[in-house]
């Protein structure tokens, strides 16, 4: 048995739930931070030259570690490049979509999932960014995990993937739930979110273990809001690590 850091657990913040990601990629295309996006858009595509990725899941050990914020700002990343993107919100006991895009009382995932007659195009937004699209969580379900080992969902995944280029799903915390294990297996590829001085060593190697153990396909580590002696801009520096990069394999010790 793992047994974490004995911390006072911190409550977690509602922000981004209640205003929303920052969305700098939107904001200040040319920024530095944006720059990076870029860089780890470029990394994706080139991890692996057999496969086009159509479909990827970001998520992290904890909440307040930034993966909201990585997929949306990956997601308008993606657009800016031409390709026809979705993000869904798959977080939905904790939705952020919402309030970054500034969508009143939305019509989401849950509704095409829980309605065998509901028109998925409903719950499909577009935004003020070419080529981006969103869904959001919609109402919060009581059983968010069987809804994502549905037989719904595993026909929805496919149809997204065919009519779009790429679909980026914004998953829960792997150690609060097992919704990201779950939708872990049915992607083409996940991506975990590390934040620096919130992520603990023990949490971020059960998580792998976690996901290892469902046999996903972990193509990456994302590690934000790394200090640095330079001054990169709010959200700090993002690093893009692959799945075979010593760094990955230091994280998971």
């Amino acid at each position: 048995m793992l047994i974490f850091n004995k911390k006072k657990k911190k409550q977690l913040s509602n922000d981004s739930m209640e205003n929303g990601v920052h969305m700098i990629t939107a904001a200040a295309p040319n920024s530095i931070i944006s720059e990076q996006f870029k860089t780890i858009r470029t990394n994706i595509q080139f991890s692996n030259a057999d496969k086009t990725y159509k479909s990827l899941m970001m998520t992290s050990s904890f909440a307040s570690e930034g993966k909201s914020t990585v997929a949306a700002n990956l997601a308008v990343t993606f657009a800016k490049q031409g390709l026809k993107t979705l993000l869904v919100d798959a977080d939905m006991r904790r939705p952020t979509i919402n309030a970054t895009f500034s969508i009143a009382n939305p019509k989401g995932l849950t509704n095409y999932l829980t309605d065998r007659d509901f028109d998925i195009n409903e719950a499909i937004y577009e935004t003020s960014n070419d080529n981006l699209y969103v869904m959001p969580s919609g109402p919060v379900p009581p059983n968010p995990a069987e809804l994502l080992n549905s037989k719904r969902m595993d026909a929805l995944i496919d149809s997204l993937e065919k009519q779009l280029d790429l679909v980026i799903y914004d998953a829960p915390p792997v150690l609060s739930v097992t919704d990201a294990q779950v939708l872990s297996t049915k992607v083409d590829g996940t991506i975990l979110v590390v934040r620096q001085n919130i992520a603990e060593k023990e949490a971020v190697r059960r998580t792998i273990d976690l996901l290892k153990h469902v046999k996903a396909n972990i193509i990456g580590t994302l590690l934000n809001d790394v200090e640095t002696s330079g001054n990169t801009g709010y959200y700090g520096y993002y690093g893009y690590y692959g799945k075979d990069d010593k760094e990955v394999r230091k994280q998971g010790r």
